[in-house]
């Protein structure tokens, strides 16, 4: 630590502090479309120029630059191939030599790329540029709230009201901590009603909902707008598992018909131990991963979905080991067929796992790349919702 005059610590701004200073003084009053003006100002302090923010479309395919004052322009990057891609999906720096100089791509851990050029790169300027995309990420997290600029740049294509109701639901789609990751993906993206998962962080201990609403439309998002909002409600005032698929089961079936139900799973996770915990209501069993091979399904007993009434569910759980893997999905995800043919199955949807996990990658990319690879596999049919959410525990 340095030293001032008197014995007192050194508290003179230093340049970095300056250059992270002109972003942090300006955040609270900041409006969303002058965010790329304050970006692009600090980075142009660092020698740097053409600046870009990429943001990740809700379909997962593409990093679509964000038009804003101060940012360059551009077509939408294909996340695959791409080297804003590579950035975006491992979360690494990706450095590219160019005409002018280095073009820098840094993640936005909340779901996009800053990129920019510079003459040249030392670690001094990786540094601050890390940083610089971490307030950028929290900044763009923020002012989300405030404006549909965000919103509209990441819709690729026209979007049902039912599936706007449930983007605006989630959780961010990926969260990545010491202890635990977690990954989710929604399909059809722009046309999700009953899907949905809600996960939360409290101390030690990982929480996690995945829910299937009945039927399409507005009033399976409705219902599962409903089913959500109690999961919340009764995690939030710290009640048991079995208490909360209770609490759920009497919010729907006091809200929705006799006929109307949602299939739900929730889990519990122990961080410091791995040890896992769970609840069934007619979902289809999660998948466990142990060094990136399907070891099987976790079978256990189930109770009647939410707003059937069911009996209380009985409690499962496992030790997880580090670095084990769950798969959590909607039936959509393996009941899809062509008319007259047979449904995609479980045993092919096992298959895809094991080979996608070869490739030893973060559960974002996994995660991704299942989801589309089974959408392919299946035929580019989406008829019914088809979500999948992968949980690693990291040890």
């Amino acid at each position: 630590m340095a030293v001032g005059r008197f014995g007192k610590p050194d508290r003179s701004e230093s340049f970095g502090e300056e250059l992270l200073g002109t972003i942090l003084d300006r955040a609270d009053e900041l409006p969303p479309h002058r965010v790329g003006l304050v970006v692009a100002e600090t980075v142009a302090r660092l020698g740097g120029r053409n600046p870009q923010i990429l943001l990740q479309d809700y379909g997962q395919q593409r990093l679509v630059p964000l038009l804003a004052e101060g940012l360059t322009g551009g077509e939408p990057l294909s996340i695959d191939g791409s080297d804003a891609g590579r950035c975006f999906l491992t979360s690494l720096p990706v450095e590219l030599a160019v005409e002018d100089g280095v073009r820098v791509h840094v993640a936005l851990l909340d779901g996009g790329v800053l990129a920019v050029t510079l003459d040249a790169v030392d670690e001094e300027d990786r540094r601050l540029l890390r940083r610089i995309a971490g307030l950028v990420a929290d900044l763009l997290q923020t002012k989300n709230g405030h404006t549909d600029l965000f919103f509209r740049t990441r819709r690729g294509e026209p979007m049902s009201v039912a599936a706007e109701i449930q983007w605006a639901l989630l959780p961010p789609l990926a969260m990545t901590m010491p202890r635990v990751a977690v990954a989710g993906v929604l399909e059809p993206a722009y046309d999700v009603a009953g899907d949905s998962f809600d996960y939360a962080l409290n101390g030690d201990t990982f929480h996690l909902a995945v829910i299937d609403a009945m039927g399409h439309g507005l009033d399976a998002a409705t219902m599962a707008t409903v089913a959500i909002g109690a999961y919340r409600h009764a995690r939030r005032i710290g009640i048991d598992l079995p208490e909360i698929y209770l609490f759920m089961d009497r919010a729907v079936a006091e809200q929705f018909a006799p006929d109307h139900f949602v299939t739900a799973q929730m889990l519990e996770l122990d961080t410091t131990t791995g040890h896992l915990q769970w609840v069934n209501a007619g979902h289809p069993a999660p998948v466990l991963i142990r060094k990136h091979r399907v070891m099987g399904r976790l079978d256990s007993p189930t109770t009647l979905p939410v707003g059937f009434g069911g009996a209380q569910p009985q409690v499962s759980s496992v030790l997880l080991e580090p670095g084990d893997r769950v798969l959590c999905f909607t039936d959509g995800l393996i009941e899809e067929h062509e008319s007259g043919q047979e449904q995609f199955g479980e045993e092919q949807l096992l298959d895809w796992v094991n080979q996608l996990e070869k490739t030893d990658r973060g559960v974002r990319a996994v995660a991704r790349d299942l989801s589309h690879t089974l959408k392919r596999a299946r035929g580019e049919a989406t008829s019914d919702d088809a979500t999948l959410v992968l949980v690693e525990w990291r040890g």
